[in-house]
């Protein structure tokens, strides 16, 4: 099994479902890449580099959505 804490919340995944990247996990979440920031342990990833940006289990990554509107 592997956890990542996503926005606070743990999420454990078994091991053949867990994401290997960054881009996997938007994909398993439903994510629009082009409309969301990643910051992975403090660190925030370039857009360019979610498809190269790899996972381990026990990570925390915050994703902070845009929203148009004022």
């Amino acid at each position: 099994m592997g956890l990542l804490k996503i926005n606070g919340k743990e999420q454990i995944f078994p091991d053949n479902k867990m994401p290997a990247t960054i881009a996997d996990l938007l994909g398993l979440l439903g994510v629009d890449s082009t409309t969301v920031v990643a910051e992975l342990e403090g660190q925030i990833i370039e857009r360019k580099n979610f498809s190269t940006t790899p996972l381990h289990a026990g990570q925390t990554i915050e994703l902070v959505r845009f929203v148009p509107g004022g």
